[in-house]
């Protein structure tokens, strides 16, 4: 049975040395019949201390953690390739992947993928998904099971439910795909043409982009503009 694994992190930072501190999973399995929202759960891991605007946020605290194990990227895998899962996913996979140790499996991240098969959304950060795909009825979570947000159960769980989305708009092996690329913005994010489409920004400008260290995503993009007007 194809079995894609959504994991979410909560940690004491945005970066090692900060650690996990609590590891959610939702899976999404195909049992012939299409994608279903499959077992899912989340684990309390180890930490020393959890600095107040990082509380501030899951609201996680160092008490609750004093008797958990430390958290280990090489057990998670692990447990993945025991469970028979085919593909790792994540909202905004570069996150997790700070923190996930060497990739055992094909990693989806759900980001990227919503950026180009949504560019319409509002917004693509998961709670903004959530209640746009909801309310064109594209998808139904149990509400009490998405609560409460910024914790790593409930949000794997809500972006379970944006990939079973996305699965009706494109493979996994394409969503696979766009992960190894940078994210396709829907609009330009800076300068005089912020929020403006790619399509209208001038030339000179996405020139620009290019040759100045603006980050790397937007080099990708405006080069990819160009590259399609030479084409056209």
């Amino acid at each position: 049975m194809p079995r894609i694994r959504v994991i979410d992190y909560e940690t004491t930072g945005m970066e090692p040395p900060a650690v996990v501190i609590e590891h959610g999973y939702c899976d999404v399995e195909n049992d012939g019949d299409g994608w279903r929202i499959g077992p899912r759960g989340s684990f309390l891991y180890r930490a020393e201390a959890v600095p107040p605007e990082v509380r501030a946020v899951h609201h996680i605290c160092a008490a609750d953690l004093h008797d958990k194990p430390s958290f280990d990227p090489a057990g998670m895998w692990s447990d993945c390739l025991v469970d028979g899962i085919n593909v790792v996913a994540a909202h905004n996979l570069d996150f997790e992947a700070r923190f996930s140790g060497e990739q055992k499996l094909p990693v989806l991240c759900t980001l990227k993928a919503a950026l180009r098969v949504w560019p319409e959304a509002p917004a693509h950060n998961n709670g903004t998904l959530r209640y746009w795909l909801e309310d064109q009825g594209l998808i139904a979570p149990e509400p009490d099971a998405c609560m409460p947000p910024h914790r790593a159960g409930p949000d794997a769980y809500v972006t379970a439910h944006i990939l079973l989305a996305l699965l009706t708009k494109a493979t996994a092996a394409e969503m696979v795909a766009w992960t190894k690329e940078p994210r396709v913005l829907p609009t330009c994010p800076i300068g005089e043409w912020r929020g403006k489409r790619w399509a209208d920004v001038d030339a000179g400008f996405l020139r620009w982009m290019i040759n100045k260290p603006v980050e790397a995503d937007l080099v990708w993009n405006a080069r990819r503009e160009l590259d399609r007007r030479r084409a056209a």
